[in-house]
């Protein structure tokens, strides 16, 4: 027998259970505290971290800008933070949130390797229990997922993939140890925001990059540089008008409207604003040029076709730059960022395999055979995408009322209201939930994380207190999704196999996945919930629970 099986499971109480020591993990805990709450974290990996502790691909960095990438709530940690580069490192990443953890003395509220196996809410005790792979049993009154939107990966589902005896590697399960490509033959499999950023560094080294493409993804140029002192202390001096730009824009970025719009504008400006926001870098060629591109598909086109120039103008090949070319609207799919992403397809040692017209037809021993022949790979990684947002939620068994599922709840696609609980699963909160906005998380998960804390502190009013959505109000967040939705280009997205829409996993219902009505007004809603006294949501004693204690006094 195993000392782990000697030992016996642990089973305790809390007042919060949190799940997952990502940037909404960590942010819950310092909220709790505030609040004089008992609360336990746990995380399935060996620190903190989150989707930057599992972010260890080659390239890996963010595509927002450090200075909004980050905290908010402590004035001391922006002033004593010093951030390298305009878009940080995974690594850098790391280190900032472990300062935080341990600035915070977060560390003994937080259960490492941990996995959460099940969480199920006891309506006569008005808690949840919630089990981890190991075992160990806790219970808790709120129950707060944290647990991300990108956590559970597509692996190859393509044939023969058991049979491939070289190394295969999962971009989101990157091992800690370094990978050498020098002198490997790599095939690497996806043309979204990783894969982009992945096959400049790849491409350095390896023999030879094979790179996978199903449909091509808008690349902005990351223009990344690093930051000196001088700039350091203009962002510290700036902190408050930064944050304000980035609570009153659309998708929470340090950026100004445009307060133009591309339609009636002659071409030549078009070209000289596109061009400005092109060489700005990031998402500002999006977001600092023209306001009407999400909404207006002549302007879009024409914003779109301004890329296709470019990657024309940058791939020496005409038939590969073509390949390159998406020909569907601009952000329909998530645009990527990264640095020389299309330079690459001019080395000798990079090439491109369109799957519409080569699928891979099975994998073997040595590689991949499409295109009637087997092609050797030493190293063969996939960059295939998440189950986004609700697959977290789903892959777990999390029961409410009645033994209801979450995956029953959202069998035709989620249901929520706010994007913050689900009707059936009483005093469960969630951080970066399905059908909160499609926005910079950092910003959005603060003012998630106040709308919790506000919750709970009503719900604390009431002995034996239960908080959940009323179905009405879920249906009609619902349909107030969908009318969003609708008012966009967004749609289109279907048609592409788009992730924020569930088209990228077979058998995924089609539903809207977030608030794509802007961050700004969302926090807007959020303020009016609280202002209303929390107004679509029930919140009172839980009528078993409160019978229970009843027949336990009268015995």
């Amino acid at each position: 027998m195993s000392a782990a099986e000697d030992t016996p499971p642990v089973s305790t109480h809390f007042d919060a259970i949190i799940i997952g020591a990502g940037f909404g993990g960590l942010r819950m805990i310092y909220e709790l505290r505030q609040r004089g709450l008992s609360l336990r974290l746990f995380e399935a990996a060996s620190d903190v971290g989150g989707t930057w502790y599992w972010n260890r691909y080659p390239g890996a960095r963010t595509d927002t800008e450090a200075w909004a990438y980050c905290f908010s709530f402590s004035k001391e940690l922006q002033d004593e933070w010093d951030w390298p580069e305009r878009m940080p490192t995974a690594p850098q990443m790391r280190d900032y949130l472990g300062h935080v953890a341990d600035r915070f003395d977060m560390r003994k509220d937080i259960q490492f390797n941990s996995r959460i196996r099940s969480a199920i809410y006891n309506e006569a005790e008005n808690s949840w229990t919630v089990t981890t792979e190991h075992g160990d049993s806790f219970s808790c009154t709120y129950l707060i997922s944290a647990s991300g939107l990108l956590t559970i990966p597509v692996k190859p589902p393509f044939p023969g993939v058991d049979d491939y005896q070289g190394e295969l590697l999962l971009s989101s399960r990157w091992p800690k140890e370094p990978v050498s490509f020098a002198g490997k033959r790599v095939a690497l499999l996806g043309s979204g925001s990783t894969a982009v950023q992945m096959l400049p560094v790849i491409a350095r080294s390896a023999e030879h990059v094979t790179i996978f493409q199903r449909t091509p993804s808008y690349v902005l140029p990351g223009r990344n540089y690093p930051l000196d002192d001088a700039e350091r202390e203009e962002i510290r001096t700036n902190y408050d008008k930064l944050w304000s730009q980035v609570r009153n824009h659309v998708f929470a970025f340090p950026m100004t409207p445009a307060n133009r719009i591309a339609r009636g504008t002659p071409s030549d400006e078009q070209q000289r604003v596109f061009e400005s926001g092109w060489e700005k870098g990031g998402f500002r060629y999006i977001f600092e040029t023209f306001d009407d591109l999400l909404v207006d598909e002549e302007s879009n086109a024409i914003a779109s076709e301004f890329v296709r120039n470019k990657i024309r103008a940058i791939v020496d090949d005409p038939k590969t730059a073509e390949l390159l070319c998406p020909t569907y609207p601009l952000m329909v799919k998530r645009p990527a960022v990264s640095n020389f992403y299309y330079e690459c397809f001019n080395k000798e040692n990079v090439s491109l395999v369109d799957l519409n017209s080569q699928p891979i037809e099975t994998f073997s021993e040595t590689g991949i055979r499409y295109g009637g022949e087997n092609h050797e790979f030493d190293i063969v990684i996939s960059a295939l995408g998440f189950d986004a947002v609700t697959g977290t939620l789903t892959n777990i068994d999390l029961r409410g009322r009645n033994g209801l599922t979450m995956k029953d709840r959202w069998a035709e696609g989620p249901r929520t209201y706010l994007g913050m609980m689900v009707d059936g699963f009483p005093n469960m909160f969630m951080i970066s939930g399905p059908q909160s906005p499609f926005a910079n998380i950092p910003p959005v998960i603060e003012g998630a994380v106040l709308w919790i804390g506000e919750a709970i502190a009503q719900i604390q009013k009431i002995e034996n207190g239960a908080m959940e959505p009323n179905p009405e109000a879920v249906e009609r967040w619902r349909a107030h999704m969908n009318e969003i939705l609708d008012a966009t280009i967004l749609r289109k997205g279907e048609a592409v196999h788009c992730w924020f829409l569930g088209a990228n996993i077979p058998g995924k219902p089609h539903e809207v996945l977030f608030y794509l009505g802007g961050a700004n007004q969302y926090f807007g809603e959020l303020d009016r919930s609280k202002e209303s006294g929390f107004s679509g949501f029930t919140i009172g004693a839980s009528p078993r629970a409160r019978d229970a204690m009843l027949e336990r006094q009268a015995s």
